[in-house]
């Protein structure tokens, strides 16, 4: 790898200049560096991450992208990661107006990595430079310890989707709420629900009373509405200063309860292990918004590179060029996924409808098309809007907000279904539904969505280790069960009970992953007609076994 010569290293700078005026924010000091193809085939299996930790599954990622290289060759036009300051990889063969829309595409990326609220994270500290630290602590570990710690490794990266990401980015955001709100939640959430065992209407009184309080009294409505609690519940201030001097519950994830409460993990011989399960939980928690915002990262950079090449003066003369290589990134394909068209369209879609007022109420009241094909307040607040949703929305929210009816027939999409031609026996691929909400339903289903699995303190006793699947339609992959709860159990130092859902039986299968099932509408409707039982899976010395609850 080289950095860029300066010629380049020109072109990018005047595109930074001219992203920041259309209202891009990014950090002042970028790196692009030229790689080879053979550098990127060995960088991808590490997320690009050239100080990444060393582990056999990469090399074996290398192996494989080696092999299909050579039957199916390409040059990949760009790659950015999320390090401080940002880092972009490209070959060396780029013409000048490529490179123009290259980078415009990467500055849009680093643009999102840096304002987008799902990233928030990875703002204060240099993952380059920590996944250095991490590979020099694992590649002495090895030195020394040799294969356990790929046994290590590989064992914690089994549960490492399981991290807890959405906590970890709750508290960056959490402020430490005064004694008045603390004092509220406590009523509402506490007192009257496990103290009191309000009824349901109780509860609803109460809430009412609360804001005819606060109506009627303005600043002092808290003050006095507790007032009057304190005179009908003598005892509540009591509990509430217990409750407020009490620690509050730390809740862990899979990793960090195994790193603080297995006695395996805490003896002395075993401490170190402790070092390698903190790296690759680190590591999962850095690429952990990365794959929640997908569809939005790559639409906006696809959205943000066409509109500032268009209006570049110096691409003259490349417009079809660029039109060419921009249909083959952003072309919306009849059959699967393509993030970059999908998001790109999304983002154009929100900008239009904010510009012309259709984010409002006014705009859903209306049910004839001609009038909702007319309306225009001209608010003109199209990209203010697009902002605003580059930095709160994550993929699921993206989708599930504004991919309506509108948006489907804009853009003339469809839900494929395929079946199967038993005189010819070939797979005919067929129009099953035009409907927004069977396309957001396989939109989301193709979302990752990793398992909601928690200990259980309380059945955790005796040396055993209690899981719990929260279930949420949607059961496990049977075939990771086992190794995955080898692994835990090796590092728990004890037996493992995993209690989750299970279908009653498995039919066959004949439709489409995309599909859904046979005589169903949808995928909800398909779900409730499953019949499920719960299952207690026990991994004990090294066997498994099932049994039905």
């Amino acid at each position: 790898m080289e950095l860029i010569g300066l010629h380049a290293k020109k072109i990018m700078e005047g595109c930074k200049e001219r992203a920041r005026d259309a209202g891009l924010s990014f950090s002042n000091e970028t790196l692009e560096y030229i790689v080879t193809n053979r550098d990127l085939l060995e960088l991808s299996p590490k997320g690009m991450i050239p100080t990444m930790y060393d582990y056999w599954v990469h090399d074996v990622e290398v192996l494989k992208e080696k092999g299909r290289y050579e039957l199916y060759p390409g040059n990949p036009y760009e790659t950015v990661i999320n390090t401080r300051p940002p880092i972009s990889f490209y070959n060396d063969n780029n013409p000048d107006w490529l490179n123009v829309m290259i980078f415009y595409h990467v500055l849009a990326h680093v643009d999102f990595f840096q304002n987008n609220a799902f990233f928030k994270n990875t703002w204060d500290y240099d993952f380059l430079g920590r996944a250095l630290s991490e590979k020099r602590i694992i590649a002495k570990l090895r030195a020394e310890k040799g294969r356990w710690v790929d046994y290590v490794i590989e064992f914690t990266r089994g549960v490492d989707n399981l991290v807890g990401y959405h906590r970890e980015l709750a508290q960056l955001n959490s402020h430490k709420p005064d004694r008045d709100q603390r004092t509220l939640d406590y009523y509402f959430d506490v007192f009257l629900q496990s103290v009191k065992k309000a009824r349901i209407s109780e509860y609803l009184k109460e809430v009412e009373r609360y804001n005819r309080f606060q109506k009627t009294y303005g600043n002092q409505g808290t003050e006095t509405f507790f007032l009057q609690v304190k005179k009908e519940h003598p005892e509540f201030e009591a509990l509430l200063e217990r409750h407020l001097k009490a620690k509050p519950v730390r809740r862990m994830d899979l990793i960090e309860y195994l790193m603080e409460k297995s006695d395996f993990l805490n003896k002395e011989e075993n401490r170190w292990m402790k070092s390698v399960m903190e790296v690759v939980r680190n590591t999962a928690l850095f690429f952990a918004p990365q794959i929640r915002t997908k569809i939005m990262n790559e639409g906006w950079a696809s959205f943000w590179h066409e509109t500032l090449y268009m209006a570049d003066d110096r691409i003259k003369g490349h417009e079809v060029d660029f039109a060419r290589v921009n249909a083959n990134v952003t072309a919306l394909p009849r059959v699967g996924l393509n993030p970059y068209a999908l998001g790109m369209r999304l983002f154009r879609y929100i900008e239009e409808m904010a510009d012309k007022g259709k984010l409002a109420y006014a705009f859903e009241r209306l049910s004839n098309t001609r009038q909702r094909d007319a309306f225009d307040t001209g608010l003109q607040a199209g990209r203010e809007m697009i902002f605003w949703v580059r930095e709160n929305f994550s993929d699921f929210m993206f989708i599930n907000t504004f991919l309506d009816q509108d948006f489907m027939t804009k853009n003339d999409l469809f839900v494929a279904g395929r079946r199967l031609n038993e005189e010819k026996m070939v797979w005919e691929y067929y129009i099953k539904s035009k409907k927004a909400t069977d396309y957001r339903a396989m939109l989301k289903g193709s979302l990752y969505h990793p398992p909601a699995v928690t200990v259980d303190p309380e059945k955790t006793k005796d040396g055993s280790l209690y899981l719990i699947h929260r279930f949420e339609g949607k059961a496990l992959v049977s075939e990771y069960i086992p190794n995955t709860m080898l692994g835990i159990e090796f590092l728990w130092g004890g037996p493992v009970n995993l209690e989750t859902q299970e279908p009653l039986f498995d039919a066959p299968s004949t439709h489409s992953p995309l599909d859904p099932a046979p005589g169903a509408a949808t995928k909800e409707a398909a779900t409730s007609e499953i019949k499920w039982q719960r299952i207690l899976y026990t991994m004990k010395d090294r066997k498994l076994t099932k049994k039905t609850l």
